[in-house]
Order: structure tokens, then sequence, then C-alpha cells
């Protein structure tokens, strides 16, 4: 993937505590177990509203029945990034700033409103609450931003056997899709809907989520390749880490056993299905998980 010489996004908050290296990859806490890999595939990549739920209930959760989670000073620097890792993900998230500054006002007839991307390392705060490494990347809506600690791409290169310069462009580009979703006003209709029903179909309105945040990063991924920035193997490279983070390979490997009425964001097939559906295409519309029985 070529990123090097595009620009920097202006909308990346770097609350990290130190830089990063793109080779060794940021982070370097290791000891990071399959239990929170579970949650960092399962759970970390949930709806956005308020992730926490999903992981520690009420506990994690100041002021709603439980204690105050710990958090750690932010430290906010100035300017772009200055580590090879910090610069990627600033450049990537420019590239979805410009490709959807067009694709969203062309094909939803709406103005484009940037979300920001917060950097940072083990635990930090968001409209959302208490953001923490074993979420995984994550959306808040209240205030519009996309979370990640960079180390989460060492676990997945490490344990989940996705890895590589786009590999980790899919990610934050599945990120910014729930973003679009906001947008557009579907994430909060589906989540309105989803606190309505019952678990099994709770599940199933999020998998639809989920898929459909993948299918508008294949829409970004495919107007990427029209701009010559893909090199030979990138798709392959996304391809690869969809089928790492499905629900049935991440069951499979830390129960034993796979159990579909619980997936929360797609089987391996299907996710590398709707992703290949939106680059493909390059069409919104084509990335319509709620109008199809067959996922």
């Amino acid at each position: 993937m070529q990123w090097e010489d595009y620009r920097q996004s202006e909308n990346l908050e770097d609350r990290r505590g130190g830089g990063g290296s793109f080779a060794g990859l940021p982070g370097g806490r290791g000891g990071i177990g399959i239990g929170t890999m579970v949650v960092l595939g399962l759970v970390g990549w949930a709806l956005g509203i308020d992730p926490r739920l999903l992981i520690g209930g009420a506990e994690l959760i100041g002021g709603i029945g439980g204690r105050q989670a710990p958090t750690q000073e932010s430290r906010r620097s100035s300017g772009p990034p200055q580590d090879e890792m910090g610069r990627f993900v600033s450049a990537v998230l420019a590239q979805n700033e410009d490709i959807w500054s067009k694709v969203l006002p062309q094909q939803a007839n709406m103005r484009y409103e940037a979300p920001r991307l917060v950097l940072f390392s083990g635990v930090d705060r968001s409209a959302c609450g208490t953001a923490q490494s074993a979420m995984g990347p994550f959306y808040c809506p209240p205030d519009k931003r996309v979370y990640l600690d960079l180390s989460f791409f060492q676990e997945m290169q490490r344990k989940l056997g996705g890895g590589g310069d786009f590999a980790y462009a899919y990610v934050i580009g599945h990120e910014v899709g729930h973003h679009i979703q906001n947008l557009i006003g579907i994430l909060p209709k589906a989540n309105a809907l989803r606190e309505r029903s019952d678990e099994r179909r709770a599940n199933e309105i999020s998998v639809r989520i989920e898929l459909q945040a993948d299918c508008f990063a294949g829409v970004w991924a495919h107007n990427i390749q029209a701009m010559g920035r893909i090199d030979q193997g990138d798709i392959e490279e996304a391809m690869r880490t969809a089928a790492a983070i499905g629900d049935d390979k991440l069951q499979k490997a830390s129960q034993g056993v796979v159990v579909p009425d619980s997936f929360t964001h797609g089987s391996s097939a299907q996710r590398q299905r709707w992703f290949n559906t939106g680059f493909r295409t390059g069409s919104m519309q084509s990335c319509d998980t709620f109008k199809t029985q067959q996922l």
C-alpha cells in the first residue's frame, strides 16, 4: 500500500504516552492472553455504543452502579505524529477523508463530516466512557471519534494471523464505516432496535451493522485502488484479516465450538464477502445488509 507521500490528517489526536515503530509495531506491552484476544476480536470491534457494556458490565462504568475505572493522564502531542506508525494512521485517515468527501455527496447526497481519530496507550477517556486497550478499536458516536491503541495491530498480527499495512488500513476503514453509518442515520436506528430485541435478534442486528461497516471499508478500498495506491497482494492481505477476525474462527480457537446465534460480527466468510462486495462495486447501495435475508 502506498501511503508515505500522502498528506497527514488534521483530525488525529495523539494521546499516547510514547512513540512507536512500524517494523516492531508500537505498544510493546505484550502478555495479552487468548481470553483478552477473544475480547479484541469478538467484542473490541463492537457497535461503538459503549463497548464496555459487553466487556465488563456495570462494574467498569463510573456512575452506573459500579466503581470508576482507573485512568491514566493522557499526553496530547501537537502537530502530526513523528513515528512511522502514527504517520501511517494519519495518512490512512486522510485518505478516508478525501474519499468519503467525494463518495458521500455523490451516493447519499450528504456532506461528509470527518471523524477524529484518537491514538492512545492503555487507558483513555471517551464520550462513551473509559477507552481500554482490551476493547480493541471502536467508534464512539456521541463524540464522533475513533479510538485506537496501536498495540491492537501487534496482537492482530501475532495472535490472530492478520497483519500488514493494508490490513491495518482496513481496520481503520471499518471504524470510519461506523462513522458513515452514524452520519446517514443507520447506526442509531439499528441500536435502538437492538435494545428492543431479544438476545438472538440483537446479535443478528449487530452482525448486520458490522458487515455493513466491512462493506463500507471495501468502498474505501475500491477508491484507493482507483487512485493507484494499492500494491499487488493488498486485497488478499485484507481478506486474510477479515477471515482471521470472523466470529466462527475466534470461537473455535477460544472455546472449541462455534455458536452461530452468538455471533456479533459475522463469520469469516461473511466478513470477506461483504468487504469484497464494497471493493468490487464501490457502491454504498450494494452495502445494504439490512435488506438481504442471506448474509
